[in-house]
């Protein structure tokens, strides 16, 4: 038995993200319903079980568990947003060795990850149930005939690796929306009071640990603001006061979006030090949309989203010194800090903006609906 949800046929979000705050996902998600594209619902679809899916001009999908009900009766694209889909621990790192991982997904490769590499779980009811929520998803994206969106080359090439026709996968980088408030570009008095800043969760694999170290080799004037909280925020807290570090570091904790847009027009330099291979990372075209510049590790997909010694500075993983350089580079070059974060702010209008992310996205929908139409005539 089937229903219907609507009286006309529209274009479907399809997600069981709460949009109305969140991570990554549901930020992406929440501003795609938002933007009013032409002919696409303000409403998400969280189930198309026993939806009668012809009645759709098109349905995107988020969530890799949606791909088990997609029938095929109507258009359809899938957006790879993390590495959920072809790992079973969702991060492509291998923590005890400190490394990205470089395996394809196989059982006993992933098996070892899980119990010897801490690349998940090492319970085994947890490894088996990991397997299982990328191994079926995958399995089912095979024979799916839906066009796959990755929101990076490197993403990309991880799910082309894993047995997907490059045919069927194309490249499009996330886009954000601007902040509420005109951005302007960093003045000296903002420089002058040496603030960076991090946000996102606080767990070992977001190179919290190396950040702190770095922070220890800079000049004792900068000061780090934490937005973000996570399990393993303790030991961080503790790591830096034994490092002497308590005055030159305030935790934040979560932060509303008020808050942390304050936070952004405080800095002067946004740090993004991952150590697992990010998908994308949205909090570089943030910082890009407020005139600042990003310090970043060359990892996964984040080298794609900046242009060294022009919108930032890439890093190597885990390098302290390296990452203090950079950080005593931005510090202590006022001119230099300015221009790098005009020039992302610039890069972000032509390449990373909502509008033209949207642009790109509708010309993906109109070239899917024709070729799904094409093969049903």
């Amino acid at each position: 038995m089937s229903y219907t949800v609507v009286d006309k046929k529209m274009i479907y979000h399809c997600s069981q993200a709460d949009i109305r705050g969140g991570g990554g996902i549901e930020t992406y998600v929440a501003s795609l319903v938002s933007s009013q594209i032409s002919g696409v619902s303000d409403r998400t679809i969280t189930s198309l079980h026993n939806l009668d899916q012809r009645q759709f001009k098109l349905l995107h999908i988020h969530d890799q568990n949606l791909l088990a009900e997609l029938r095929q009766e109507c258009p359809a694209v899938f957006t790879l947003h993390n590495h959920s889909t072809y790992c079973p621990s969702g991060t492509k790192y291998l923590e005890n060795r400190a490394t990205v991982c470089d395996r394809t997904m196989n059982p006993l490769g992933c098996a070892w990850g899980h119990l010897v590499d801490n690349c998940g779980s090492r319970r085994p009811q947890n490894i088996i149930k990991d397997w299982g929520n990328a191994y079926h998803p995958l399995a089912i994206l095979k024979k799916l005939n839906i066009s796959v969106i990755a929101n990076s080359d490197y993403v990309r090439g991880q799910i082309i690796s894993s047995g997907l026709s490059p045919k069927k996968v194309v490249t499009l980088h996330c886009g954000v929306q601007l902040p509420k408030s005109i951005p302007q570009p960093l003045d000296k008095e903002t420089h002058q009071n040496q603030r960076i800043l991090f946000a996102g969760r606080i767990v070992p694999y977001k190179g919290i640990e190396w950040l702190i170290k770095a922070l220890a080799k800079s000049d004792r004037q900068i000061h780090l603001d934490i937005a973000g909280d996570g399990w393993g925020k303790p030991s961080m807290e503790k790591l830096a006061n034994e490092m002497g570090l308590s005055k030159s570091i305030t935790w934040h904790g979560w932060c509303n979006s008020d808050k942390l847009e304050t936070l952004y027009q405080q800095c002067l330099a946004v740090i993004f030090p991952s150590l697992w291979p990010e998908p994308a990372g949205l909090i570089t075209l943030e910082a890009y949309a407020r005139y600042r510049p990003i310090i970043a590790s060359a990892v996964g997909g984040i080298p794609e989203h900046v242009q060294d010694g022009q919108t930032g500075i890439l890093v190597s993983p885990n390098n302290i010194q390296q990452l203090a350089e950079a950080i005593n580079n931005l510090a202590t070059n006022y001119q230099k800090t300015r221009l790098l974060g005009e020039q992302g702010q610039t890069w972000f209008q032509q390449e990373f903006s909502l509008d033209v992310h949207v642009q790109r996205l509708e010309r993906i929908y109109t070239k899917t609906i024709a070729d799904f139409q094409s093969r049903t005539l």
